[in-house]
């Protein structure tokens, strides 16, 4: 996509919508995050984090899943590069997508077809962080795929 997501459908679906459309990904995901966030937490008075998610289809897998295309107010990667395992090895690759996780375990709650847009979930956690989406895309230098 233009956003930099390598994925099987290009951001334009034509499910979930009328006969003749389309919808096509938020042109900012990260910006539409914020605004969110910043509304629900003048609301509230609450520290919140908004990930905006949609559905992949991944390379050399069958099924969809949701993954990450927008955050506010979260750090997206839990990193332990550096740290050791439980028998004391010194990770070198270990970094867990913690947005894309989310994503995930909240589609289950979503559905497809049940129309509930949105998710809370409580009790996680999280380290708060103006950290972007494009933290969690690899690099040209990084790219195993393409």
């Amino acid at each position: 996509t233009k956003h930099g997501f390598v994925c099987a459908n290009a951001g334009i679906d034509e499910s979930n919508v009328q006969d003749g459309y389309a919808t096509l990904l938020p042109d900012d995901p990260d910006k539409s995050a914020n605004l969110l966030k910043d509304r629900i937490e003048q609301k509230t008075g609450k520290n919140i984090a908004v990930i905006i998610s949609d559905t992949f289809g991944r390379p050399f897998r069958l099924g969809q899943t949701n993954v990450a295309i927008g955050i506010a107010g979260l750090e997206p990667i839990l990193d332990y590069n550096g740290k050791p395992d439980t028998f004391g090895k010194i990770m070198q690759v270990t970094a867990i997508a913690i947005a894309d996780e989310i994503c995930s375990a909240s589609e289950l709650v979503m559905g497809k077809v049940q129309k509930c847009p949105i998710v809370i979930v409580r009790n996680y956690n999280f380290s708060s962080s103006d950290a972007k989406i494009q933290k969690m895309l690899r690099s040209d230098h990084d790219d195993l795929f393409r």
